[in-house]
């Protein structure tokens, strides 16, 4: 196009027939606001994203446990897909002494760690799942190295959370290899202001509480419905035990397990997404929380991971228990025992497979959370329509009926609403 505009035709001489008069071009004068805008957006959004990105970065608090975990590990099974499979092991710290952690009094004591989850995200990107470990399942712990390098030993019938208490997250992941014999990848420890802080974040995660949770000692008192709990509410419904459902580990697992599912709906479903002071505000919580492995050292890092699950609909993120009974000695009254399931289900883990419907047994899923009272299950539907609470349709196999039974059961011992 040329640089100079032609000279417009003298207004007493009449255009040609047929044709209008002539206007200049303004694509010139078009393209430089456009490129103008384009450049200012993009100079405004680098500036927030280095900006952001330098912040969540300093949010994150990085733990390099190479040389607590030393070489001897588990050997990464081979795998032909078009990624690496990935194991990542989640660990709740109950610490006290941090800002905003001394929920209930009880500083001092170090930390411990009241929830343990081993993420599986597959190779081929088609599905991932959270494999929950109770806190009171009685192993054999390995002795393990402490950060000051001297050696905390062993010990026979001992608490799964005891490793966490004694040597923190690296005591925790020599446990868990030791007995799964499965590779941590990574590994994220999220305390307890940073867990309020994110469901805080996005508003609230909705949740049905079947009876008032009273727990004096605990400093804990929830009403009963159906609505958004905020993060001090959440947080004390998750550790809530001794006064809701059977009073178990299991059943405080069951209902982590749910909330988790319920915080991911929401997240990917709810509009969280689209919001940006919501999403921002719920980067910073969550970062701010965490304590990872030189892997996930930065907000770049954490995403390429997070990509991994663009593709994964909500119904193939599943969260199960690892199978286990209740032991049978007086003197353990109330723990728990993995049975030979368990090591079925830590091969599947090793070897990239899915776990089988046999082994996923009262399985939660991030799109049909159960016990949500027919509100917030993901799917944009009630309770109704031929569902049941938990998300299934009846079926009318005994089988699958028997199934379905025993998921409401647990969620009844849950103290989920069914």
């Amino acid at each position: 196009m040329p640089e100079e505009q032609p000279v417009a035709a003298p207004s007493d001489v009449p255009a040609p027939a047929g044709r209008r008069k002539a206007k200049p071009p303004r694509r010139h004068t078009v393209a430089k606001v456009v490129v103008s805008i384009v450049v200012a957006l993009g100079m405004v959004t680098a500036l927030g994203t280095v900006w952001l990105y330098r912040d969540l970065t300093d949010n994150i608090t990085v733990f390099d446990l190479a040389d607590q975990l030393g070489d001897d590990r588990p050997d990464k099974a081979v795998d032909d897909g078009p990624q690496e499979p990935l194991n990542i092991l989640v660990m709740g710290s109950d610490a006290r002494d941090g800002d905003g952690n001394n929920i209930d009094g009880l500083t001092g004591g170090g930390q411990r760690s009241d929830t343990t989850i081993l993420f599986h995200l597959s190779g081929d990107r088609s599905h991932a799942y959270g494999v929950s470990i109770p806190r009171d399942s009685l192993v054999t712990r390995p002795d393990c190295i402490a950060e000051d390098g001297s050696v905390i030993a062993g010990a026979e019938n001992a608490m799964w959370n005891d490793a966490f208490a004694l040597g923190g997250p690296a005591c925790t992941i020599h446990q868990f290899e030791e007995l799964t014999d499965v590779l941590v990848d990574h590994f994220v420890v999220v305390d307890f202001a940073g867990f309020k802080d994110m469901v805080d974040a996005i508003d609230g995660v909705p949740v049905c509480v079947p009876e008032d949770i009273e727990d004096p000692k605990h400093g804990i008192f929830i009403e009963a419905g159906t609505r958004d709990l905020n993060g001090e509410e959440a947080l004390n419904y998750v550790r809530a035990r001794y006064t809701l459902g059977d009073g178990s580990d299991i059943g405080r697992v069951k209902r982590q397990q749910a909330f988790i599912a319920a915080m991911a709906n929401k997240v990917v479903s709810g509009g969280v997404l689209a919001r940006p002071d919501r999403l921002i505000g719920f980067l910073q919580a969550a970062t701010s929380s965490l304590t990872v492995d030189p892997g996930l050292s930065n907000p770049l890092k954490i995403s390429k991971v997070g990509l991994g699950f663009q593709d994964i609909g909500l119904s193939s993120i599943r969260f199960i228990t690892v199978p286990w009974a209740y032991d049978t000695r007086e003197e353990f009254r109330g723990r728990v025992v993995w049975t030979e399931d368990a090591a079925k289900v830590w091969k599947r883990v090793r070897n990239d497979s899915q776990i089988s419907r046999r082994l996923d047994s009262g399985a939660i899923n991030a799109a049909t959370v159960p016990g949500a009272g027919g509100k917030g299950n993901g799917s944009g539907k009630g309770s109704g329509g031929g569902s049941d609470d938990t998300g299934a349709s009846p079926s009318a196999d005994p089988e699958e009926a028997a199934r379905d039974e025993e998921q409401r059961q647990a969620l009844a011992d849950a103290g989920l609403c069914v």
